[in-house]
């Protein structure tokens, strides 16, 4: 069963489009622990600020149900706030903790000279190791993004993909069956369709 989890994010529609247009099998939008027992797979998308949506899981009473689940070696796959909420904390308007399976933090873009913050719009990705995910993408890929926000893992050996926009940041990570990317697979096109395929196929 692969579980999608559903706490209000804009882009929940478009992942689901993008997962049935893959015909995924036995797709259960989870809001609550009972929808996300039994998953053999889970996806949390995500879009909005880190604080409200970590309020919103513990509010479902989803964060225990999705650390057990990743303990015992579920693919989890977080989607931009999914990736995200994967660190320790964020500093969007205050210190608010998240998840906690990954070390690191969430923290936002400096004020760049020539470039806007958001990171909106398209970018080239450099894939930072071998891994399941990325399996069969072109180099170079493109990816479309649409955050303030980005990842700082603590340990080098999670970063799995990397960008530049005014700064090198970590747009992907991959530690054992946990996986989460900064852009947006389902409005990425063909390569995003490969990504969520390859996230599909794992045992």
């Amino acid at each position: 069963m692969l579980a999608v989890i559903d706490y209000g994010a804009g882009n929940l529609r478009s992942v689901l489009h993008a997962l049935k247009h893959l015909n995924a099998p036995n797709l259960v939008v989870a809001q609550s622990p009972e929808q996300l027992k039994g998953a053999t797979k889970i996806i949390l998308p995500g879009v909005g600020a880190f604080g409200a949506g970590m309020n919103i899981l513990r509010e479902r009473q989803l964060v225990e149900p999705i650390r057990e689940a990743v303990r015992n070696g579920t693919p989890y796959l977080g989607i931009c706030l999914g990736m995200q909420f994967l660190f320790e904390y964020g500093d969007e308007m205050g210190h608010h903790e998240g998840l906690g399976i990954l070390e690191g933090t969430v923290t936002r873009f400096p004020a760049f000279k020539d470039l806007k913050v958001p990171h909106m719009g398209w970018n080239t990705l450099t894939f930072t190791k071998d891994s399941p995910l990325t399996q069969g993408l072109p180099a170079p890929s493109y990816a479309y993004f649409v955050h303030s926000y980005y990842c700082v893992p603590s340990f080098a050996s999670d970063r799995l993909i990397t960008v530049d926009y005014g700064i090198q940041f970590t747009a992907g990570v991959q530690r054992n069956n946990i996986y989460g990317v900064q852009f947006h697979p389902e409005k990425s096109q063909v390569m995003g369709l490969k990504l969520l395929q390859n996230f599909l196929a794992l045992a």
